[in-house]
């Protein structure tokens, strides 16, 4: 009998949001988080831990991308690494800079550094970001996110 739990994908269609729309940055960083809690990638505290890296250093990233993620200790809240997506064509907010693609990260083991990382080198490319932008297809999200999550 094998009693080895099975590992979820880290971005799988369910954890996309197309099309949506946010009063500010703080509902949308909400809304990242609901969806790993959704999902069952984190406990709802890891929420409060997004909101608070937001307070201290803003997700912002450039190229109208956010990914917001957790602080010190958040691990204590990931149950296992995950990725949500959210598409806002119309950008929400961030200070004075527009925001149309946000990744939400929850990362356990070290993995948070390396997602990071690689969701960096996708949205470097304004063609990229673009792309997540303009898409009406979760499959073609994922295709562009995993070209680089599982290289």
């Amino acid at each position: 009998m094998n009693t080895k739990k099975t590992r979820k994908p880290i971005l799988q269609e369910d954890n996309i949001i197309l099309q949506a729309s946010y009063a500010d940055r703080w509902s949308a960083i909400q809304a990242c988080g609901e969806v790993l809690v959704k999902q069952g990638y984190v406990r709802a505290a890891y929420i409060e831990d997004m909101m608070e890296r937001e307070r201290l250093v803003s997700v912002y990233v450039g190229n109208h991308v956010a990914i917001p993620h957790g602080i010190v200790n958040s691990e204590q809240h990931i149950l296992e690494s995950g990725l949500s997506v959210l598409q806002i064509p119309e950008g929400v907010d961030f200070d004075g800079e527009k925001v149309y693609i946000m990744i939400g990260i929850a990362g356990r083991d070290g993995v948070h550094i390396q997602l990071l990382s690689q969701i960096a080198l996708v949205c470097m490319e304004q063609e990229q970001v673009e792309r997540l932008r303009r898409s009406t297809d979760k499959k073609e999200i994922m295709q562009i996110l995993n070209a680089t999550l599982y290289e």
